[in-house]
C-alpha cells in the first residue's frame, strides 16, 4: 500500500508526512520541488525510514508524476503542494497561477489517467484528496455567519483566486470523468515548522530579535486559528471516511483578532523568555508597530465545522491556548532550524514587505 503526498517538505505537508509515518506502515512518496519554503530539514527525522520516499519534482511535470504513479501504484493522492502567501500573491501572482492552477491541472490529468487503468476494485478504493483554503469564500462582516461548504466563492486576492480555479477544477474531474475526489477547506494553521513569513513564526522571530512586530492596518482582522497537528488529523478522517466528491471544511473554533495574537504571543513570550536586563524595553508588547494595510485585505474569516463533525465525528483536540503554548515552545527549543530557514532571500523579502 502507497500514497502520494505533494507538498510534503512544506509547512502543513511536513507535519502530515511525519504524522502520517508515525500512525501507519505503508510507504509514503513525497513530491516535492523545495521552493523557497519546502524544506527537507522538516523531514530530518525520517532521514533514515524506508517507508519516506522523497522526489525532487514539480507537480507540473506532467512526465515525471505519472512516472511515480506507473511505479509506486498509489491508492491515494495527497495534493497539499500549492503557493500559498497572499502577500506574495500580489506582488508576483504568475507563480500561483502556474503552481496553483496548471500544476493542480496537470496533476488532475496523471491521476485520472491511472484511476482509469485500474481494476474496478481499485478505482473504487482510490482517492484524490485536495487541500485547500478558506480564503476562496472571501471575507465576512462581524455578524455574518461562518463559512459553510455551500458559501459562494468569492476570492478577492490572487492567492485565494487560484486557490478557488483549483477548487473548480478538482470537483470537474469529479463531476465529468468520475475521479474520486475529496476537497477540503481549512483555516489559518499555526504550528511546528511553519515558515517565518507567516504571523506567528514571525512575531517570534522578531520579538526573540527585539525588531518591530508588524501589524496590518487596525490589526482587528479576524481569523479562524487551526493547529496544524489537529489538521492533519482532519483530513486522515476525511481521507478515509469521506464521501467522494464532496467538501469538508475543517476549523479550529478559534476565532481571534491578529492583534490579540500579537499580544498572546508576547505575554507568553515574557513567560517563558523574558526581556533581560540593560534592554530599552522591558515587555515584548512594547515593539509591537502598526504598518500600511494590504491592499484587499480580508476582514474576517471563519469556519463553520459542523459539516465534519456531524458526519464523520471529527473535532479539533487543541484549544487555542494550549495549541500557541506548544507552539512558542517549538520555536524557542528549535532556533537553528529557524536560523537555517532565514535566508538572504528571506531577510529581502521581509524588508520590501513591511519597509
Amino acid at each position: 500500500m502507497t500514497i502520494l503526498v505533494t507538498g510534503g517538505a512544506g509547512f502543513i505537508g511536513s507535519n502530515f508526512v511525519m504524522d502520517w509515518l508515525a500512525q501507519h506502515d505503508e510507504t509514503l512518496i513525497n513530491l516535492d520541488n523545495l521552493t523557497y519554503a519546502g524544506n527537507l530539514n522538516n523531514l530530518v527525522c525520517l532521514a533514515d525510514n524506508p517507508k519516506h520516499i522523497f522526489v525532487k519534482g514539480d507537480i507540473g511535470d506532467g512526465a515525471l508524476v505519472q512516472k511515480l504513479i506507473a511505479q509506486h501504484q498509489p491508492r491515494a493522492i495527497i495534493h497539499f503542494a500549492a503557493e500559498s502567501h497572499v502577500d506574495r500573491s500580489i506582488h508576483g501572482p504568475e507563480a500561483f497561477i502556474q503552481t496553483n492552477i496548471v500544476g493542480t491541472f496537470r496533476l488532475l490529468e496523471s491521476a485520472k489517467t491511472y484511476w482509469q487503468s485500474l481494476l474496478p476494485s481499485k478505482q473504487q478504493a482510490f482517492r484524490f484528496l485536495h487541500v485547500s483554503t478558506d480564503e476562496v469564500y472571501g471575507s465576512l462582516t462581524a455578524e455574518a455567519p461562518a463559512f459553510a461548504e455551500t458559501h459562494r466563492y468569492e476570492p478577492n486576492s490572487p492567492y485565494s483566486a487560484s486557490k478557488a480555479a483549483s477548487d473548480h477544477l478538482v470537483r470537474a474531474y469529479h463531476h465529468t470523468y468520475g475521479l474520486p475526489v475529496l476537497t477540503t477547506n481549512c483555516s489559518n494553521n499555526y504550528g511546528p515548522y511553519q515558515f517565518p513569513e507567516k504571523l506567528i513564526p514571525l512575531i517570534i522571530h522578531n520579538a526573540l530579535a527585539h525588531k518591530a512586530l508588524p501589524v496590518y492596518g487596525d490589526g482587528l482582522q479576524i481569523r479562524d486559528w487551526l493547529y496544524v497537528g489537529d489538521h492533519c488529523s482532519a483530513i486522515r478522517v476525511v481521507l478515509d471516511r469521506g464521501t467522494c466528491g464532496e467538501v469538508y471544511n475543517i476549523g479550529g473554533l478559534n476565532e481571534k483578532a491578529n492583534i490579540e495574537i500579537v499580544h498572546t504571543l508576547c505575554d507568553i513570550l515574557d513567560e517563558l523568555r523574558p526581556v533581560s536586563g540593560g534592554k530599552k524595553i522591558k515587555s515584548y508588547r512594547e515593539l509591537i508597530t502598526y504598518v500600511k494595510d494590504r491592499p484587499g485585505h480580508d476582514r474576517r474569516y471563519a469556519i463553520d465545522a459542523s459539516k465534519i463533525e456531524s458526519e464523520l465525528n471529527w473535532r479539533p483536540a487543541e484549544t487555542f491556548e494550549s495549541g500557541i503554548r506548544k507552539t512558542v515552545k517549538w520555536y524557542l527549543e528549535n532556533a537553528g532550524w529557524v536560523d537555517d530557514v532565514i535566508s538572504g532571500e528571506y531577510r529581502q523579502w521581509i524588508e520590501r514587505q513591511y519597509a
